[in-house]
């Protein structure tokens, strides 16, 4: 395919399609900078729009940034052009998180080429999933688009999920109980905009407020309601990477957007319970679900929650004018 001309209309096409990934509390925590001299694109964080209490580290901002940068380079190889990629590209710059280079024509991609389409519709669904079975070709599907960004993805059995289910709830109620926390969720979470990576935007509870499970033994969220009776074998895949590094974190944001960009073409939903993640000690005990295996890789890097059932609502995002640097 020949390469698109890279005209403003191009390139506010770019951005837009990259800013279309979620983000932490829907932070949108990006900046993006054209080089014209050498057609490539800078991905940039915002540091600005960080969560100071949720996310000191940075690793879940990274993670965003990741999930925008696949974005981008399916809209790159969309249109023609061969999306040359450099993660931290600077280190004197550590807000530049990124680069892309427009070269040409598109070879073969890394990914199904009909993401691009799927990028425009792909939203986290909260809502309650039926008790439909995600088939084995698309667990294969959604395993191999984590392998091909370096990435595993673990698919732990009942028991398991079960037990991630549990730590999860307990980072719900520790964020509930933490006053920074609860302040900076109301500072960014609006009605309607819950297509993020943290657990305040995207659960695990529904759009009615209940965690997606049977049984928790005993552990009842925050706002003190029952748990929810639906969903008593909920499918939770567990994103991990061999090092916890700023570079792994852009990985795993990239795999987490192919596979949900995967799940979406197949008419799967997902959210992510992000909230253990936000907490050292629980990060640490969600490692449980590598089963003990050496081989495996040690850092768990998010939980996605996948099934059937009514797609999410689409979610308000910035225009891409005003996340173009000049």
């Amino acid at each position: 395919m020949r390469p698109t001309t890279l005209d403003a209309a191009t390139l506010e096409k770019l951005i837009s399609a990259a800013v279309a990934a979620p983000s932490i509390h829907n932070t949108q925590p990006w900046r993006y900078r054209l080089d014209p001299d050498t057609s490539t694109l800078e991905v940039r964080a915002a540091p600005e729009r960080g969560l100071r209490h949720t996310d000191p580290l940075g690793r879940a901002l990274h993670v965003s940034v990741g999930a925008a940068l696949f974005n981008l380079r399916v809209a790159v190889a969309h249109f023609g052009w061969e999306p040359v990629v450099r993660l931290l590209p600077h280190p004197g710059e550590p807000e530049l998180l990124a680069s892309v280079r427009l070269a040409g024509p598109a070879g073969t991609s890394s990914h199904r080429p009909d993401l691009y389409d799927v990028l425009w519709r792909r939203h986290t669904s909260r809502f309650p999933f039926s008790g439909r079975h995600l088939p084995p070709i698309l667990l294969s599907e959604l395993t191999e688009a984590a392998h091909a960004e370096g990435v595993v993805l673990t698919l732990p059995d009942h028991e398991e999920t079960m037990r991630l289910l549990r730590v999860t709830a307990t980072a719900e109620r520790r964020n509930a109980e933490d006053p920074g926390r609860r302040a900076e969720t109301r500072n960014w979470i609006r009605e309607g905009a819950s297509d993020g990576l943290n657990g305040a935007a995207l659960g695990p509870q529904d759009a009615t407020g209940r965690l997606p499970v049977r049984d928790f033994s005993g552990v009842r969220p925050a706002n003190g309601l029952p748990m929810a009776t639906f969903e008593g074998r909920p499918l939770i895949a567990v994103l991990t990477t061999a090092h916890d590094r700023r570079a792994d974190w852009l990985r795993a944001g990239q795999a987490l957007e192919q596979i949900l960009l995967v799940a979406t073409a197949r008419s799967a939903r997902a959210s992510m319970l992000h909230q253990a993640l936000e907490w050292p000690d629980l990060r640490g005990a969600l490692h449980g679900a590598l089963h003990g295996r050496r081989e495996a890789p040690a850092h768990v890097q998010m939980l996605i929650r996948l099934g059937y059932g009514p797609p999410g609502p689409a979610t308000p995002r910035r225009p891409a004018r005003e996340l173009r640097e000049d």
